[in-house]
C-alpha cells in the first residue's frame, strides 16, 4: 500500500501479526521439547519448518506489495505479468502454511492456536468468496483437532468458533479502515491538483490583467502622444510650405514626422503583443464571431452574432472590455443558465457602442445575485468594475425563468481623438 496518515497503523497490525505467529511457534517447540519423545521431535522440527516458511512468505509478501505500489492498480486481470505470479507465489505459500498447521496440529496440540493467525492471513490474502470458506474449514480442523487429542467438549468448538468470528470482524474492519485511507488519499490527490490548477489559473489571470493593464497604459499615454505629435508636425509641415525659403525647416520636419510615424507603429504593435490574442488583427466584431463558435462548439449551446450600424474605431481598452464582457458573460450562460440557445449583439449608434448577451435560460435575481460577495458573484464584480474605470455601463435584466439579458454600453470616441488610435 502507498504511504499514507495510515500506513503507521497497517505496519502495526503486521508487525503484530508476526509476533502472534512467532510466538505461537515458539510455544509449540516450548511444549513439544516438554514432552520428548518421537512426536515430541517431529514436532519440533515441524514447526521451526513452518517458521521458516512463515518469515519467507512475509518477505514475498512485502515484495509483492511493493510491485503493486509501483505498478498503481489494484486490477488482478489489469497487472503486470511480475505481480500476478509474485500473487500465484503467495498463494501457493499460502497453501502450503496451511498444510504444515494440519501436520503439526495432529503432532501437538498446542498448534490449533496457529489457527487464529491463519484466518487474518485468509481474509487478507484470499479474495472474499475464497477466504470465508477457508476460514470455516480451518475452524473445522482446529474444532477436530481439539477433539482427537483433549476429547470433544464445549469449550473445544466454541474457542475456535468465537475465535474465527472475531477473526472475521477484524478483517472486515482491516478491509473499511484501507478503502478509507484509499478514499482519503484520492480526495487529498484531487484537492492538491485543484489547488495547483487554480494558484496557475491565478497566476495566468494575473499575467493577463498586467498585460491589459499596460496595454491601457501605452494606449492613453504614448499612442495618443505620438498621435498628437504627428498632427502638429503636419500642421507646420503645411505651414512651412506656405512660407518661401523654409527647405531645411519642412525637411527637420518630415524627418520628425517620420520618426513620430514609426514610433507610433511599433507601440502599436506592442499594443497588440499585450492585448488578449483573440483581438490581435482582427476587429471585435470578429473576435465575438470566433468567441461564439467556440462557446458553441465546446458547450453544445448555440450562440449568435450580429452587428450592425456602421463600425467606428474603438480604442483598445475599450475592445479589451467588450470582448471580457462577452466571454463572461457567455461563460455564465453555459455553467448556470441553462439555456437553449444565446445571442450576442453589437450594435454601433451615432452616439455610442451597446453590446448585448441576451440568453433563454433560467434567469435569476439580480437582486439576490448582488447581495453577494458584497456587490455580486466575482465574474460579475470584476466586468462592472473594468467596465466602470473606462467610463462604460453595465445593465442586467433577469428574471427567474425568462432568462437574461446584459447590455454593455460605451459613448462613441471623438473622431479626431481617436482617429489614429
Amino acid at each position: 500500500m502507498k504511504h499514507s496518515a495510515l500506513s503507521p497503523v497497517f505496519t502495526g497490525l503486521q508487525l503484530g501479526l508476526h509476533g502472534l505467529v512467532t510466538a505461537l511457534i515458539v510455544l509449540v517447540i516450548a511444549r513439544s521439547v516438554s514432552v520428548g519423545g518421537q512426536a515430541g521431535l517431529a514436532a519440533i522440527v515441524l514447526a521451526v519448518v513452518m517458521l521458516l516458511t512463515y518469515a519467507a512468505g512475509a518477505i514475498l509478501g512485502g515484495r509483492v506489495g511493493r510491485a503493486v505500489a509501483v505498478s498503481g492498480t489494484t486490477d488482478r486481470d489489469a497487472a503486470p505479468v511480475g505481480v500476478r505470479r509474485g500473487r500465484v507465489s503467495v498463494l501457493v505459500w499460502l497453501v502450503l502454511l496451511s498444510v504444515e498447521w494440519v501436520v503439526l496440529v495432529l503432532l501437538s496440540p498446542d498448534a490449533a492456536y496457529l489457527v487464529f493467525p491463519l484466518f487474518f492471513l485468509y481474509l487478507h490474502l484470499l479474495p472474499r468468496a475464497v477466504a470465508v470458506p477457508a476460514v470455516v474449514i480451518a475452524t473445522i480442523a482446529a474444532v477436530v483437532a481439539i477433539g482427537l487429542h483433549a476429547g470433544f467438549s464445549v469449550g473445544g468448538v466454541v474457542g475456535p468458533l468465537v475465535g474465527a468470528a472475531v477473526a472475521v470482524a477484524i478483517g472486515l474492519g482491516y478491509e473499511a479502515l484501507a478503502r478509507e485511507a484509499a478514499e482519503r488519499e484520492r480526495l487529498i490527490a484531487e484537492l492538491v491538483a485543484a489547488r495547483e490548477e487554480l494558484a496557475e489559473r491565478g497566476r495566468q489571470a494575473g499575467k493577463l490583467a498586467e498585460r491589459e493593464r499596460l496595454a491601457a497604459d501605452l494606449h492613453d499615454t504614448v499612442a495618443q502622444a505620438l498621435s498628437s505629435i504627428q498632427l502638429l508636425l503636419h500642421a507646420a509641415e503645411r505651414s512651412a510650405v506656405e512660407q518661401p525659403g523654409t527647405e531645411q525647416l519642412r525637411s527637420h520636419i518630415g524627418l520628425a514626422r517620420d520618426a513620430a510615424a514609426t514610433a507610433l507603429a511599433e507601440t502599436r504593435s506592442l499594443i497588440d503583443e499585450l492585448s488578449p490574442p483573440t483581438l490581435v488583427g482582427a476587429t471585435i466584431a470578429d473576435a465575438l464571431g470566433r468567441l461564439a463558435e467556440t462557446t458553441t462548439a465546446q458547450s453544445g449551446t448555440p450562440v449568435s452574432t450580429t452587428v450592425t450600424g456602421d463600425a467606428f474605431v474603438l480604442g483598445t481598452p475599450v475592445t479589451t472590455a467588450l470582448l471580457r464582457a462577452a466571454q463572461s458573460s457567455l461563460a455564465n450562460v453555459v455553467r448556470h443558465a441553462g439555456a437553449s440557445r444565446a445571442d450576442v449583439t453589437l450594435s454601433y449608434l451615432d452616439e455610442e457602442v451597446i453590446l448585448d448577451i441576451d440568453d433563454d435560460g433560467v434567469g435569476f435575481d439580480p437582486a439576490m445575485v448582488a447581495e453577494r460577495t458584497a456587490g455580486g458573484s466575482f465574474g460579475m464584480m470584476s466586468m462592472r468594475r473594468r467596465i466602470t474605470e473606462l467610463g462604460g455601463e453595465v445593465e442586467v435584466r433577469s428574471a427567474p425563468g425568462a432568462g437574461t439579458t446584459i447590455t454593455v454600453r460605451f459613448a462613441a470616441p471623438g473622431a479626431e481623438g481617436d482617429a489614429h488610435a
